[in-house]
């Protein structure tokens, strides 16, 4: 569910972001060097080389697609976690499926998402992994459209690997739809 501050809706998931994640970890870095002056250099280096390993995800996962793939590719999402991972690839989320995170459509509004699918012509929906919802494959049936899953990364076991090991796989199911599309 979005958060909401100053009188507008932010979304809060800028963790799915690689350029927001790069930021919040050198931001962090940057508040623990105050906090503990003597090893403020450790957590600057730290965050550098952590930073370079994500930038080197993105990289190979953007080096997999020409110039132009996912220019004209239509992409909804099954709520609005994912906007800023899929503008990391120049996609802009042309429908949400649920009317908040969590709450699934009514008959009515389920109706009404499948007709804007087909109207918008989108031809990808991304899913969550750690939210199966029963109404997806109804949506998928009706309207063609091609489903993936994303991870949220905040679910399961947790490891020091765990977010780039979900990272990856989003972005390389990101890539994967982009190029199933053949957009």
């Amino acid at each position: 569910q979005a958060a909401r501050g100053a009188g507008k809706v932010v979304n809060p998931h800028t963790f799915l972001s690689i350029s927001a994640s790069i930021a919040q970890i050198n931001n962090i870095a940057r508040e623990l060097g105050k906090l503990d002056p003597d090893n403020a250099r450790f957590y600057s280096q730290n965050a550098r080389a952590y930073g370079k390993r994500l930038r080197g995800l993105r990289a190979t996962a953007l080096s997999q697609l020409s110039a132009a793939s996912g220019n004209e590719l239509r992409v909804a999402t099954i709520h609005g976690a994912y906007d800023y991972l899929l503008r990391e690839f120049g996609l802009e989320v042309t429908a949400v499926v649920e009317p908040a995170h969590g709450i699934e459509p009514s008959p009515s509004q389920l109706k009404k998402t499948i007709d804007q699918l087909k109207d918008l012509d989108v031809q990808v929906i991304f899913s969550e992994m750690d939210f199966p919802s029963s109404y997806v494959d109804t949506i998928q049936r009706e309207s063609g459209v091609k489903l993936y899953a994303l991870t949220h990364i905040s679910y399961g076991d947790y490891s020091p690997q765990k977010y780039e090991e979900e990272m990856r796989h989003n972005l390389d199911t990101v890539v994967r739809a982009i190029r199933d599309s053949g957009a």
